[in-house]
């Protein structure tokens, strides 16, 4: 009971983190990639943050359950269209990622308010984790050729982009989890007729 007025705190840090999608974009197409690094890294601190106490506290709700996965695709979609925009990855990725996310998410609504999950898997979290440092490496190329381009005296080459293999690594797994994800719909019966009633109740 203690922790009760607690509660909120995961859905606040969710929230927080659309707040800081902007400024990561602001930062990304002003050019100054360390910031939007930086940014971006808070991000993912208060996602960690917000799952381990709503767990750890037994904080979990159907609303959390919605919002965190959208707060986290909402960022990296958003981050990748910047990226598209400014030609550091191709467009075709960007697409891809769009569809996967929308059915993800499409999926994660018709859950919503039911007592069915399709629990967060290794793939899934792979797939994140190689976006991530994928996204971080683009920073960093991108952070160092403006230096070199706006110093020619160092007389240095630019960096290669070398985080391409990365996006394809992540694209890989990003399928993959897809695919299991909607097998696990076939698999546990999600979409047999009785929990494909609305329950008017909640």
């Amino acid at each position: 009971m203690k922790f009760t007025m607690f509660k909120h705190i995961p859905n606040i840090l969710t929230v927080i983190r659309f707040f800081l999608i902007p400024f990561i974009v602001i930062f990304m197409n002003s050019g100054n990639y360390i910031l939007a690094f930086i940014f971006l890294t808070i991000s993912g601190l208060t996602d960690v943050l917000d799952g381990f106490i709503a767990r750890k506290f037994g904080f979990i709700t159907n609303f959390g359950k919605l919002i965190d996965p959208l707060a986290d695709k909402t960022t990296q979609i958003s981050v990748l269209t910047v990226l598209a925009l400014q030609n550091v990855i191709p467009l075709w990725i960007l697409i891809i990622v769009l569809l996967k996310e929308f059915i993800m998410i499409a999926g994660a609504s018709f859950l919503y308010g039911k007592e069915l999950v399709v629990s967060s898997k290794w793939y899934g979290k792979i797939s994140t984790v190689l976006f991530y440092v994928a996204i971080v490496s683009s920073f960093f190329i991108k952070q160092f050729n403006l230096i070199i381009f706006n110093h020619p005296e160092y007389s240095m080459s630019p960096l290669p982009s070398f985080d391409q293999y990365i996006y394809y690594l992540a694209l890989i797994m990003t399928i993959f989890s897809l695919f299991m994800y909607i097998r696990a719909f076939y698999t546990k019966g999600y979409l047999k007729k009785e929990n494909l009633k609305i329950d008017s109740s909640k």
